[in-house]
């Protein structure tokens, strides 16, 4: 008996150390970038790199993390987004020109914007970047398989959120953000967002736009934050098969009909 308890105290793991110990890199990233790089846009580039390259560690190797514009077939733009998560799979397609990055709609699985310290604009602001692309055009095709052909998928909602460092209000984060959330039109709800040092939150609505917030402890923040990520990532599944023909004929106009006849 005495050797049992001894191999599973030997084949314990504690979850909560590896959780603080990971949310602690990352923290002492973004402050060193808070207080080392003076110049505010590379500061907000070094923290944007950060968040990224969290992500790309702890996300499933299916998404993948970009800063990039979000576009449609019309040739409709998004405004630049610190982090788009997105899919290669089903909508390869990614144009790199001079340095930007721009990815079709349909790859989209959740927009975030990262901040240093939140604060009240920051929110609508935030808001307004989710908007933007769920207002873009998504196409569907159908898709071929071993078995027969899966129908076309219907758009998801595409997720919504904001990142920082800090926040403004002194106190639990939770009222401010409810409040400032519930002022938020439809299509710019926030689904989910991290606070490093005072919390990671989830975000529901009731009808109308009165908005709850769940807030985890200030030690858990970063990893309560990625796996409410990873558990709506999973609930979307995946990605409509984006119907590359629909670009084509915007990007090279009539060309692609007549080469068609």
């Amino acid at each position: 008996m005495g050797r049992n308890r001894s191999d599973n105290q030997r084949n314990h793991i504690d979850l909560r150390a590896l959780f603080t110990a990971h949310q602690e890199q990352l923290l002492s990233r973004l402050r060193t970038a808070k207080g080392v790089v003076s110049h505010p846009t590379a500061r907000g580039d070094t923290a944007e790199l950060d968040w990224i390259g969290m992500l790309r560690d702890f996300l499933p190797s299916r998404y993948q993390v970009t800063k990039a514009f979000v576009i449609d077939a019309s040739g409709a733009m998004s405004r630049q987004i610190d982090i788009v998560i997105h899919d290669r799979h089903f909508s390869p397609l990614l144009f790199n020109r001079e340095g930007a990055v721009y990815l079709p709609a349909e790859s989209v699985y959740a927009v975030f914007e990262v901040k240093s310290t939140l604060r009240t604009e920051h929110i609508a602001y935030a808001g307004g970047i989710a908007a933007s692309v769920r207002r873009l055009r998504r196409t569907s095709i159908s898709v071929p398989y071993a078995g027969g052909t899966y129908r076309p998928r219907k758009p998801f909602w595409i997720l919504g959120g904001i990142v920082a460092l800090d926040a403004m209000w002194k106190g639990s984060l939770k009222r401010p953000l409810e409040q400032r959330l519930g002022r938020l039109a439809r299509d710019q709800r926030l689904d989910l967002g991290c606070v490093v040092e005072r919390g990671g939150f989830e975000i529901t609505y009731a009808k109308g736009s009165q908005a709850t917030v769940a807030l985890s402890q200030p030690d858990l923040s970063v990893s309560y934050f990625v796996l409410r990520l990873i558990t709506k990532l999973q609930g979307l599944a995946t990605v409509p098969a984006i119907d590359i023909d629909a670009y084509l004929k915007t990007g090279l106009g009539g060309a692609h009909r007549s080469n068609e006849s």
